[in-house]
């Protein structure tokens, strides 16, 4: 179960992004000191759903930054318009 959509991620505002990202690494900081510690984590596969998020936040805000998200969000709405 994803624990954000990429549609979710690329309609949040560049705050919200950065807020969400501090707020996933220190969630994932954590879960890494209760496994490094030897404790027993509730979900281990919450690791790698934290790990991918954050990876894809990174993702997203670099494309914005290079402006390659802007030009494959005005293809898609430029195909909702012919259709």
């Amino acid at each position: 179960m994803a624990i954000m959509r990429i549609k979710e991620i690329t309609d949040m505002t560049s705050a919200g992004r950065a807020k969400k990202l501090v707020d996933l690494r220190a969630e994932l900081s954590r879960l890494k000191t209760m496994v490094h510690a030897g404790g027993a984590v509730d979900n281990p596969t919450r690791i790698r759903e934290l790990r991918r998020t954050i990876a894809q936040i990174l993702t997203i805000q670099n494309e914005k930054k290079l402006g390659i998200r802007q030009v494959a969000e005005e293809k898609e709405e430029k195909q909702e318009k012919k259709a």
